[in-house]
């Protein structure tokens, strides 16, 4: 028979920027355990609760008992448990009593062959598990498995025993239909009590009545939405309503929305304000001070500009919301005036004149101070700027900003709020009179921060990004801090996809190369090791990444890529070609043809030469390569030449005829030394033809 389960665990106020992943590792931990003691059937089905004070999860259609069921176990060998008198031997009636069984079973046993041998199988009858074993099972293994990074040690009511668990438990329900399952965990015994919101909940205990009434009792009875889904939701609704009253709109932040629905039991979303003067400050600043120390939601005007109006989510509903809106404006005001003080100060001093002291501030042991590291930066961007066109104004606002670029994290603000490092530097400079192309590109040189981040807004920042990042991975790489597994400490694959993106977002023309030994050129000689074939590698790596979550095959990035494109923003062209060329008709034998000319190319002692004598070309299908190639090369070459990709790997598609027929009728290998030189020479002359935009042989199968 099967009827619904509702599973809760009441505890103190659980880690609010956890609770969502807690949730539903709760959930799902549960559900599977009853899934694996086949008390429920493999349907994911099961709904998730996660309040402040709350894991809990309703599965639906669970059985009070689950079926029997016979299991096959293998014992031994034959040879091994029946002896030449055809009797059980000690070993095997040993394994028998293992299994609560005796001699009597041995002629009911099966034979059937494992491997090479045959083997003896016993075929036993185990009782399903009832739904109290199953789920005190279950249970015990979704609370070994939560994510929980500490756990909190605590003493139980008998003041002897204490338990680990992430915050101290003080309630179990467990209710399949309106029954009680006999279970306990935590030092706590099933029931079907729990309790609502510490101040706004109608009584004392929430009895519940049966599983299906769970969210609906604690809703009307004890105040609270279990639901985290549904939590969230209603503070959404809520947030957007106060906000239209307003003619505003709450600032966009899915983590603060989660973080906030993990605080609160039933949400009350209340409008405070602050003093507007604190608007001259940076409204980013403002923001993640709100956000971050306070969760509140800052509104934004029609243009994205910053207010001086905020929303509260509370967690309780008061007739008069006056003293909950009050004492939250009163609590804000000391925090805007502290950023107003850092940004009034920071101000009395110039970006240039604080570049001097970065030279007292560490940046790694092995690779100096901050100020080392701006002049390493400072070339590295310069260089970048001559590369692109050799614009000497670029190149000399593209020094300027890389030289006053980190000057910001010696501001209080900064200090204050990390987040804030290069926003901070952007007014400053705008402050001290900088042109937009530099102040921009003292913020944007730390983008793109993350995945999906926008890209510096103009040339002078894109330079100044890429050489930051560009001595980041050619430092780290040289002092042989390389990200191994999942340990990256210093960023570096987020560095590269970085590099990645600018170059190729940005169209820049601009060999990886290059980069990479202007890079490294950036460092004292002798201060690092000779890594720039491991940054290029590194870039190449995640390249392909990018490439493939684009869509593109493993074998097309492959046959691309394995040539080590000079420059990365044609990546992307050439595999189009890739693509292009592998529908034709004529690619799989090319591509195998390729492959084949590799494979024979390989095994050749010393070099080959790609220089044909055509007197020795004596078979007709070699003349006919070689005549075919003669016209096609040149052809594929000028498109190539010209940047059309697609047309110079479709140029190929007529050699596969010729190629067919040498293969066929010509003997590469041949005894005269002379015909088999100049026989490879003709196919080192094919493989080149075919591999300019990349190498076909990968498309092979």
């Amino acid at each position: 028979m099967t009827k619904n389960l509702l599973v809760e665990l009441f505890v103190e106020e659980l880690p609010p920027k956890s609770l969502k992943k807690l949730g539903n590792a709760f959930a799902e931990g549960v559900a599977n355990g009853l899934i694996q003691c086949q008390l429920k059937q493999r349907v994911p089905d099961w709904q998730s609760f996660a309040s402040p004070r709350r894991l809990a999860v309703f599965i639906p259609n669970v059985l009070s008992n689950a079926a029997d069921r016979t299991v096959s176990q293998k014992l031994m060998p034959v040879a091994v448990g029946i002896g030449a008198d055809g009797n059980a031997t000690p070993a095997l009636l040993k394994k028998l009593a293992s299994f609560g069984a005796d001699a009597s079973v041995v002629p009911q046993l099966k034979r059937a062959m494992d491997g090479k041998a045959e083997a003896l199988f016993y075929d036993s009858v185990v009782k399903g598990a009832t739904l109290a074993e199953g789920l005190q099972k279950a249970l015990e293994d979704a609370l070994a498995k939560l994510p929980i990074a500490k756990v909190m040690i605590y003493q139980l009511a008998d003041g002897w025993s204490s338990v680990n668990f992430v915050r101290p438990a003080h309630g179990l329900v467990a209710l399949h239909g309106a029954d009680i399952v006999p279970i306990s965990v935590l030092g706590l015994n099933a029931g079907r009590e729990t309790q609502g919101h510490r101040f706004e909940a109608s009584v004392a205990k929430v009895v519940l009545k049966d599983a299906d009434s769970y969210a609906q009792q604690l809703e009307s009875e004890g105040a609270v939405i279990a639901s985290f889904s549904a939590r969230r939701a209603e503070i959404v609704r809520q947030l957007a309503a106060a906000a239209a009253k307003e003619s505003l709109k709450p600032i966009a932040d899915d983590a603060l929305l989660d973080e906030v629905t993990a605080l609160v039991e039933r949400p009350n979303v209340l409008l405070g304000k602050f003093e507007k003067e604190f608007l001259e400050v940076p409204q980013e600043c403002l923001i993640l001070t709100m956000k971050a120390n306070q969760k509140y939601f800052p509104l934004l005007d029609a243009n994205g500009r910053l207010t001086n109006k905020f929303l509260i989510v509370s967690n309780i509903s008061p007739k008069d919301a006056s003293l909950v809106i009050g004492g939250n404006e009163r609590v804000v005001r000391p925090r805007l005036a502290d950023a107003k003080f850092f940004f009034d100060q920071d101000r009395k001093k110039t970006l240039a004149s604080r570049v001097e002291g970065l030279a007292k501030v560490v940046y790694h042991n092995k690779l100096g101070t901050q100020g080392e590291r701006v002049e390493r930066v400072w070339a590295i961007a310069q260089a970048i700027g001559l590369h692109l066109g050799g614009d000497a104004l670029l190149a000399a606002q593209t020094g300027e900003a890389a030289m006053l670029a980190k000057a910001d994290l010696l501001t209080d603000m900064v200090g204050e709020f990390p987040e804030l490092q290069g926003i901070v530097g952007r007014y400053y400079a705008q402050h001290d009179g900088l042109s937009e192309d530099i102040a921009y590109a003292i913020e944007d040189h730390y983008k793109p921060r993350f995945a999906g981040d926008e890209l510096p807004r103009n040339m002078v920042g894109v330079c100044v990004a890429l050489a930051d990042k560009l001595e980041t991975l050619a430092g780290m790489f040289g002092i042989g801090q390389i990200p191994t597994g999942d340990k990256d400490p210093f960023a570096l694959r987020r560095h590269a996809l970085g590099v990645i993106r600018m170059l190729l977002e940005k169209e820049l023309p601009l060999s990886l190369f290059s980069l990479v030994n202007i890079a490294f050129a950036g460092f004292p000689k002798g201060l690092l090791a000779n890594a720039h074939a491991d940054v290029e590698t590194f870039i190449y790596e995640r390249l392909g990444g990018v490439m493939r979550e684009q869509g593109y095959s493993t074998n097309e990035v492959e046959a691309v890529l394995c040539m080590r494109p000079v420059q990365i923003c044609l990546v992307p062209k050439q595999l189009e070609a890739v693509r292009a060329f592998a529908a034709l008709a004529e690619a799989a034998a090319l591509a195998a043809a390729n492959k084949r000319v590799g494979n024979i190319l390989k095994k050749v002692e010393g070099e080959v030469s790609d220089k044909v004598d055509a007197s020795l070309l004596q078979e007709a299908a070699e003349q006919a390569l070689h005549r075919a190639l003669s016209v096609i090369a040149p052809r594929a070459e000028a498109a190539f030449a010209a940047g059309d990709y697609t047309g110079s790997l479709q140029a190929l598609a007529a050699l596969r005829a010729p190629v067919d027929a040498f293969f066929d009728g010509v003997m590469v290998n041949a005894d005269d030394l002379a015909l088999r030189a100049n026989r490879l020479a003709l196919l080192a002359q094919l493989q080149q033809a075919m591999n300019r935009v990349a190498d076909i042989s990968k498309l092979a199968a």
